[in-house]
Parts: structure tokens; C-alpha cells; sequence
């Protein structure tokens, strides 16, 4: 292990992560703000149309951050360095090549997402524009995740702030000066962007740089070791399905809230955002547990592991009671920070309540994603997901059948607890793991 597992090293980890997090809101409101001073609605709803259809293209990649953490964590608390340098050559040839694929296919892409969400003919030629720019930054933006996760599994993520902070100023800066002193609106934002995020890859390959000249980075028959691609592309497939899952939870949430009025829907959009603060702030210690677990797991270490996953969580429980109080004392605040309609204020302060408890319920759930993913045991995280969606999707209909809203609400914790507590359920055989003595390479199943 790098160095005696204390409080201190799991703030490091977390901290810098939660900083980097805070970032992302402000960047979508500076890009906001930029285009709203075009003094027209469609160029404000073609940029915020492109960004959450790239957004929600380039998440599917996610699995590509969350595997590689899970994997370099272990190979580097074996203390296998040649295995780690391997990693970020096979998650950035996976990243790169998911972008040319991803800019040869735009115009499929682009059609079918249209087609599920069409908009008015202008919207739709802005926003057109705006992501035929961007999407040729894609391949540094997937590449990007695997950077990210790369350093996350050692440690570093002051690196990743400062990536993600010079990524993101950069982005303000340019969306400023192209988008209005140049005078190029939407276009001007895309470009913005899309300088930004070929900016990012650079500076994630710069914190990179020790590994270009050894021996790994350059070897063919450790990159594409039949064995370990094998072992990656089973973790990321158990992540990307259960990914899918619990994306198909949260849309199937919103749609259901459709069906109790314009009033409703909105103030469950607004409640939403209270569970995206919550997500970010509990990033940090998710990932500082993806980190270390990963690395006790790989020096099959099974009381450092424990501390780590007791530590890491530990921490997100404090952070998830502070936002539960703070959601009970100034929620309503924010809510009318969020929102001057009256109706939606009042129905929003209805289901205040629920927001309180989603920190304290959700908490086992986050932190438990993190252990599983730093312990490559994806397996295990995608049928405990399996089996969480279909109590949810059982449950959610006759709840909101005999609860309206709240039953809807009601549904959406309860899909917590149960995550938590399979979870949970399957944490031991977890620990069990580390018992055992490894065979074959290391993170090979």
C-alpha cells in the first residue's frame, strides 16, 4: 500500500474530486448565459438540446472510467507496474477508437435522437450545428474518462481538479470570446467546447507523462493480452448494463411524473437537483473507495481493505447527514431560488421531505458502488442492479397507484434501500476475496 490508510488520505482522495465536481454546473450556465445574450429562445434551447444529447451518447461510456479505476487500483496495490502503464494504453486506444466510431456514425446518431425528441425546425438546425462541431471532440472526451479513471486508482486526484478545472475555464473563456465578442452564438459555444475537451486530453496525457517511456506503454503483448482485454471487457459490459438499468430507473421516473400535471413535473425536476448535489458531493468518497478498496484488494491486504471501505464510507455518511440537514433547513430557499411560480414552489415543498431522507437512505448504495467497482466485482453490481430494478418497477406502479406523486417518490428511495442492501448482502464474499491467493495475472478473473 502506498502509505497507512488514515482519515487524511481518504480527504485527499475525496476532496479534490468534490471541488472538480462543483465546476460542471457553472460551465453549463456560463454556456447558458453566453447564448441567452443572443436576446432569442432557439439558440438557448439548441444548445442545451445538443449538450444532453452528446452528454447522454458520451455516458454510455462511463463504463470506461469506472473499469479502469477498478483494475489499475488492483494492479497497482500488487504492485504491478508494468500491468498499470498497460491499463492506460488499453483505455485510451478504447477511448480514442469509441470517438472515430462515434464521429463516422454522427448523422445516425444525431437522426435517431431527434426522432425519440423532436424540436421545433429551428431548434433543430442550431442544435445540429452546435453538435456536428462538438462531436469531433469526442474522441478525447471518452479517452478522457479513462485518464481519469487511471489516476483516480493511484491517488491523484489533485490532477484530475486541475484537469477538470483548465478544462472548464478554458471552456468559459472561449465560449465568452467566440460566442459573443466574435459574435458566432451557438457555433462559437460548440467550438468553445470542443478546443476544451482536445485541451483536457492534453493535459490528462501531460499528468500521464511518466509513463510514455517505459517498457509497458510500447509492448504489444501486454496491451492486448488476450487474457486481461478479456477480463476488461467483461468488468466494463457488467458496468454498462448496469449502468443502463439505473439510467432507465431515473427516465422511467421523470415519465411517470409526467402523468400528475405540468406543476408536479416541475417541482420534481427542481427536487432533482437536490440529488445531483447529493451525487456530487458523495463522488469523492466513492472514488477515494474505489481507489483503496481496489488496492487492498490487489495486495490482498482483506484489513486494509475493510478500513478503506469503512473509512471512505464513514466519510460519505457524515457528508450525506450535513446535506440532510441542510436540505431541511434551507431547502425551501433553494427551492424559490429555483423557481418564482407559486404553484410550483408550494408542490415542491410538499415533497421536500423525501429529499431529506434521500441522502441517509441512499448513502449504503453510493458508497457500496464504489467498494464493488474498486473490487472489480461488477458482476455481483450488475445483478443486484438487475434485481433492484424489478422490485422497483414492481413496487413504483401501485405505490403511485395509492400515493400519487408521493408513492412515485416513494418508489425512487426504496430503489435505494434495495441496492443498498443487496449490496450489502454480497459485501462479505467481497472481503472473502482478499483471503485468497492470487493465481494467473494480476486483475485476471
Amino acid at each position: 500500500m502506498a502509505s497507512v490508510l488514515t482519515h487524511k488520505r481518504v480527504l485527499a482522495i475525496a476532496l479534490p474530486i468534490v471541488l472538480s465536481n462543483a465546476t460542471v454546473p457553472i460551465l453549463g450556465a456560463v454556456d447558458t448565459g453566453v447564448v441567452g445574450q443572443l436576446g432569442e429562445a432557439a439558440p438557448i434551447g439548441a444548445v442545451g438540446i445538443g449538450a444532453i444529447i452528446l452528454s447522454a451518447v458520451y455516458w454510455i461510456f462511463g463504463f470506461l472510467r469506472m473499469g479502469t479505476t477498478g483494475l489499475t487500483s488492483q494492479a497497482s496495490g500488487a504492485g504491478d507496474r508494468d500491468e498499470v502503464d498497460a491499463l492506460l494504453a488499453r483505455a485510451l486506444l478504447i477511448g480514442i477508437s469509441a470517438g472515430i466510431v462515434m464521429i463516422i456514425a454522427q448523422v445516425a446518431i444525431f437522426n435517431a435522437a431527434f426522432w425519440i425528441s423532436p424540436a421545433s425546425a429551428e431548434v433543430e438546425a442550431l442544435a445540429r450545428d452546435y453538435m456536428v462541431i462538438r462531436v469531433w471532440s469526442a474522441p478525447a472526451t471518452i479517452a478522457l474518462y479513462g485518464i481519469t479513471g487511471w489516476l483516480i486508482a493511484q491517488e491523484r486526484t489533485r490532477a484530475v481538479l486541475v484537469i477538470q478545472v483548465g478544462m472548464n475555464g478554458a471552456n468559459i473563456a472561449l465560449s465568452f470570446w467566440l460566442g459573443l465578442q466574435l459574435g458566432w452564438g451557438v457555433e462559437g459555444v460548440a467550438w468553445a467546447t470542443s478546443i476544451a475537451e482536445w485541451g483536457g486530453l492534453a493535459l490528462g496525457l501531460w499528468f500521464c507523462r511518466g509513463v510514455f517511456g517505459r517498457a509497458a506503454w510500447l509492448s504489444a503483448a501486454r496491451v492486448f493480452d488476450l487474457i486481461r482485454l478479456r477480463h476488461m471487457a467483461l468488468v466494463n459490459s457488467d458496468i454498462l448494463i448496469r449502468s443502463v438499468l439505473l439510467q432507465a430507473i431515473f427516465v422511467s421516473f421523470l415519465f411517470f411524473g409526467s402523468d400528475f400535471g405540468d406543476v408536479q413535473l416541475a417541482a420534481n425536476q427542481i427536487l432533482m437537483q437536490f440529488l445531483q448535489v447529493t451525487a456530487y458531493a458523495l463522488d469523492g468518497f466513492a472514488f477515494s473507495a474505489e481507489a483503496l478498496v481496489g488496492q487492498a484488494l490487489g495486495a490482498r491486504a482483506r484489513a486494509a481493505l475493510r478500513r478503506s471501505a469503512l473509512l471512505s464510507s464513514l466519510w460519505g455518511s457524515i457528508v450525506c447527514a450535513i446535506l440532510a440537514l441542510s436540505f431541511a433547513l434551507f431547502g425551501g430557499h433553494v427551492i424559490d431560488i429555483m423557481t418564482t411560480a407559486p404553484e410550483v414552489r408550494e408542490v415542491a415543498r410538499i415533497y421536500l421531505p423525501y429529499m431529506v431522507l434521500a441522502p441517509i437512505v441512499g448513502v449504503a448504495a453510493w458508497m457500496l458502488d464504489g467498494i464493488f467497482i474498486g473490487a472489480t466485482r461488477t458482476k455481483d453490481m450488475r445483478n443486484m442492479m438487475i434485481v433492484s430494478a424489478v422490485i422497483y418497477f414492481a413496487t413504483v406502479l401501485p405505490l403511485m397507484a395509492l400515493f400519487q406523486n408521493h408513492g412515485l417518490w416513494m418508489g425512487l428511495l426504496l430503489n435505494f434501500v434495495v441496492r443498498g442492501v443487496t449490496l450489502a448482502w454480497k459485501y462479505p464474499s467481497l472481503e472473502a476475496e482478499a483471503d485468497r491467493p492470487r493465481s494467473g495475472p494480476v486483475a485476471a478473473p
